[in-house]
């Protein structure tokens, strides 16, 4: 019913408790080693970020993706950010289609418009046209998938006449596409509009932000036709740290918070975890926490948990996927079932893409009734 998995940033942080520092070459291994690790305990996703900086290793995301398809045998492999405004859409129609056929179906994509204001310019591309970029490239790489020959003329990039993307995609099915926003409601608006997923990745604000976000893309999608706003393909993000003892996981987790890149120095653990989803403690107080989420959200399709990050060592991690994959994933499957709604689709992949397409066309060419 429900997808559960782990997303990845690929950050290369000193552990605090230390000063050690991955090499990038031992962080992308990690990367890896993290994602063979998530499908052992049976999770269903591995997502990577997408970056173009340091202190981030992962800029080519189809190339790690497709070494780890030949690792792997059921895992979906996606991306927690394929940058729709720097990167040309034919590229993007290439090289998923491309990893969508070496990993026989087990892919998908969110895209998004990133965190890091200066690779517009490292791309040949204006911030303040990240919006335009976002919906012009769109609307050309969903043609792309959908069209064999395309012609073409927009604003940021050169016409096309007469082009075919190659290889065209796996079985005439189309990549899933997530539309991953933190902020914008134009994004919940693109995803709508298309009947795509979208993703939002409650990690930094309180839930009352994205409540309305996804409640906007939920009216929106129905508006468009896509059926009921419950019917709407919701993704949520999530952090977390566990050990059995709750004090035991805030002391351990502490110093990893308050040197953290990205929010260290600010809010205490206590605020931080009072204000958003990230939850420090139990195996069990992460249950609850998660299980909220149907209450402020709905029933959704995808959760995906941020783990190794802030400088945590790579043991670390891999025993809190473990801990994830057999002592709490097993409950949250068992929960969300109860009670969901049968109209409340399932989470897409390859095969049921490929079946909905044919029933439509069955529909479509079945005799009109008397």
């Amino acid at each position: 019913m429900m997808q559960f998995g782990i997303f990845s940033v690929g950050d290369v942080t000193t552990d605090p408790t230390n000063g050690r520092t991955p090499t990038e070459h031992e962080r992308i291994k990690a990367m890896v080693a993290i994602a063979l690790k998530a499908e052992e305990v049976g999770l269903d996703v591995f997502a990577t970020g997408e970056h173009h900086n340091p202190p981030f290793v992962p800029s080519s995301p189809t190339t790690l993706l497709g070494y780890i398809a030949a690792r792997t045998e059921r895992i979906i492999l996606s991306t927690a950010t394929t940058l729709i405004t720097t990167n040309d859409p034919v590229k993007i129609a290439e090289d998923y289609a491309m990893l969508q056929h070496l990993a026989d179906g087990r892919v998908d994509l969110m895209l998004g418009r990133g965190n890091t204001a200066p690779v517009y310019p490292w791309f040949g591309q204006d911030i303040r046209m990240g919006i335009p970029l976002a919906i012009e490239n769109y609307a050309l790489l969903h043609r792309l998938w959908r069209e064999d020959v395309v012609d073409w003329q927009g604003r940021f990039r050169t016409p096309l006449s007469g082009f075919t993307s190659t290889p065209r995609p796996l079985d005439g099915v189309p990549p899933f596409v997530w539309h991953g926003s933190i902020r914008s409601p134009e994004i919940a608006e693109q995803a709508a509009y298309y009947g795509d997923g979208f993703f939002a990745n409650n990690i930094f604000w309180p839930k009352e932000h994205f409540q309305r976000l996804i409640g906007l893309y939920r009216e929106r999608f129905a508006h468009y036709g896509h059926g009921a706003p419950e019917e709407a393909i919701v993704g949520l993000g999530g952090q977390v740290f566990m050990r059995p003892n709750s004090q035991d996981a805030v002391r351990e987790f502490r110093p990893y918070f308050d040197n953290a890149p990205v929010y260290g120095h600010g809010p205490s653990l206590e605020e931080f975890m009072e204000q958003t989803p990230l939850t420090v403690g139990s195996p069990q107080q992460v249950i609850d926490r998660t299980l909220a989420f149907r209450e402020y959200f709905g029933d959704y399709q995808r959760q995906l948990f941020l783990m190794d990050h802030a400088g945590l060592p790579l043991e670390v991690v891999l025993e809190q996927i473990e801990i994830l994959g057999t002592e709490v994933v097993p409950v949250l499957r068992k929960e969300f079932a109860i009670g969901r709604p049968a109209n409340v689709p399932d989470a897409p992949t390859h095969a049921s893409l490929v079946a909905r397409r044919a029933a439509e066309r069955e529909e479509k060419s079945a005799p009109a009734s008397s």
